[in-house]
């Protein structure tokens, strides 16, 4: 079971970490302006100028590819760090301390976990307009419930361990133990959870921008080109294949990495 656990760690550091070199050369280096349009290459076929073809619009998908795979990448970051953030706090917090402010906080977490992610991000979304910043703010609104009850959970078993009893008797304040001893203690459940919200914002940007509800041109991302390309599935396959590929082996790396991670 440990072999196979590690082997998960392998595989889906390699799938992860080959959409990341290419995010990370995109940043420095990319084959052509994304949006320069050539009427000439229009749906032009893959060559060793264009590796992956040209769009309905002359523009290389290759280099599209490769900016659209960082915008995806910033909107999870971005959208994880407030949901982790804001429910590590809420978590924390709650669990903690328990009490009244437990049960009122957690009564309304539940409410705000009964309504569907996307359908919360979607209310945000019709309030704040679309593009990638709204996005990032819709989703990681929507990702709090579900950090703050792993969270909560985790502290409430650890506040009972003696490690916890004996800072507070030797004077540790709250917000020391809180976030000083117990807070490290949960990084092997966190971690996990955290590549998993990182896997779901991926494909919730990717959903909300196919829809043409999330990022906007002339800003590429993998879901607003998969919209694009939707048009040309059947003369044009290979416009949708390698943004919806990219996503996959993205989605695929995480995913194996949580796993391997879990059962450490």
């Amino acid at each position: 079971m440990k072999k196979k656990k590690n082997l998960n760690l392998i595989i889906g550091g390699i799938l992860a970490g080959a959409v990341l070199l290419l995010i990370i050369v995109g940043i420095f280096w990319l084959p052509y302006d994304p949006d320069a349009m050539n009427i000439d290459l229009k749906h032009a076929g893959s060559s060793w100028a264009h590796p992956f073809g040209c769009d309905n619009y002359g523009r290389d998908i290759f280099s599209r590819v490769m900016v659209g795979a960082r915008t995806t990448l910033f909107v999870a970051l971005g959208t994880v760090g407030i949901g982790a953030g804001a429910g590590i706090l809420i978590g924390a917090f709650t669990g903690y301390f328990g009490g009244w402010f437990d049960e009122v906080m957690m009564r309304v977490i539940d409410a705000l976990f009964a309504f569907p992610s996307i359908l919360m991000a979607l209310v945000v979304i019709s309030l704040l307009g679309s593009g990638k910043y709204q996005v990032i703010i819709a989703l990681g609104i929507a990702f709090v419930p579900s950090f703050a009850r792993v969270v909560r959970s985790e502290y409430l078993k650890q506040r009972e361990m003696d490690y916890v009893k004996n800072a507070r008797i030797i004077g540790c304040g709250h917000l020391r133990t809180m976030f000083v001893h117990i807070l490290p203690n949960i990084l092997p459940v966190l971690i996990p959870t955290v590549m998993i919200g990182f896997n779901n914002a991926v494909l919730a940007e990717a959903g909300m921008s196919y829809l043409g509800i999330g990022v906007q041109p002339p800003d590429a991302s993998l879901g607003r080109m998969l919209s694009e390309a939707q048009t040309f599935l059947f003369s044009q396959p290979l416009y949708a294949l390698y943004p919806g590929l990219t996503i996959v082996i993205l989605v695929l790396g995480f995913s194996l990495v949580a796993d391997g991670w879990k059962e450490r």
